[in-house]
């Protein structure tokens, strides 16, 4: 049930939140990104903020707002497009700021523009995340504060990201098959499975133009949740687990036929 007492505390501490990164040295811009900013978030999920900064930014000044949690210095989550953040609790409400540079979200969307960007290795994201992802947000977040650009799937990127994702998918599948499960190495198998039906489902989404922000819905909008079946009851027999990566193949090569 809609409750308008929640909805209006919920803008009030938006709106405080914003107030005080707003006013970080060099931030020009925030956002609210994840659940929140597209309306399917449940009374607890976390709070997911951006600031856009240009110039030198500075985390201590993200630790002098005072409240508690782990503060990371840039580049503390790996040093790529996702260049560090915070996790931190403000009036009991879990909130997560990242940090992105102007300057770099400027030259992702550039690239993107001809068609190119490259995957890195981020925790929660078994496929890996593109670098396009930074343009995702800003299709999709809520801006708060500041003027960013609003960016479309670019056609270029429509042409080569499901090329990237589906080679990608292949050969992942082609060395589970060869290296585990003709070995009978069930968690290997299953782990390289899982990997590659989210590289289709990546492919998937790509050659529709739709943005893709994480992992957690990315087999159900690529029509790829029918891998569950595929992987279920699996016993490190190789004949079976060689059966299994067949069988996810043929539904990758479905899905890419199809797209």
């Amino acid at each position: 049930m809609h409750d308008p007492g929640q909805a209006a505390r919920d803008e009030e501490f938006l709106a405080h939140v914003t107030r005080r990164l707003a006013a970080l040295p060099h931030a020009e811009a925030v956002a609210l990104g994840g659940s929140r900013a597209t309306g399917t978030h449940a009374p607890d999920s976390d709070w997911d903020f951006a600031v856009y900064y240009r110039g030198a930014f500075s985390p201590e000044h993200v630790r002098a707002l005072g409240w508690p949690g782990e503060v990371s210095e840039i580049g503390g989550w790996g040093g790529g497009v996702f260049n560090g953040g915070a996790w931190l609790e403000v009036r009991g409400r879990r909130v997560d700021v990242h940090y992105r540079d102007l300057d770099e979200v400027r030259h992702v969307l550039a690239e993107a523009e001809e068609g190119r960007f490259h995957v890195e290795r981020l925790l929660f994201h078994l496929a890996g995340v593109p670098s396009y992802i930074l343009l995702a947000e800003l299709a999709v977040n809520r801006v708060l504060h500041g003027d960013l650009p609003r960016p479309g799937y670019p056609a270029a990127l429509r042409r080569t990201a499901p090329r990237h994702w589906w080679g990608d998918a292949r050969h992942t599948l082609a060395h589970a098959r060869a290296a585990y499960a003709a070995r009978g190495r069930l968690t290997e198998t299953a782990g390289a499975a899982a990997t590659a039906a989210c590289q289709g489902a990546h492919a998937v989404l790509a050659a529709r133009g739709e943005w893709v922000t994480n992992e957690k819905t990315l087999l159900a909008r690529a029509d790829l949740r029918e891998v569950d079946a595929l992987l279920s009851g699996l016993t490190p027999d190789p004949q079976k687990l060689t059966s299994a990566v067949d069988a996810v193949a043929a539904l990758l090569e479905s899905a890419a036929a199809a797209a």
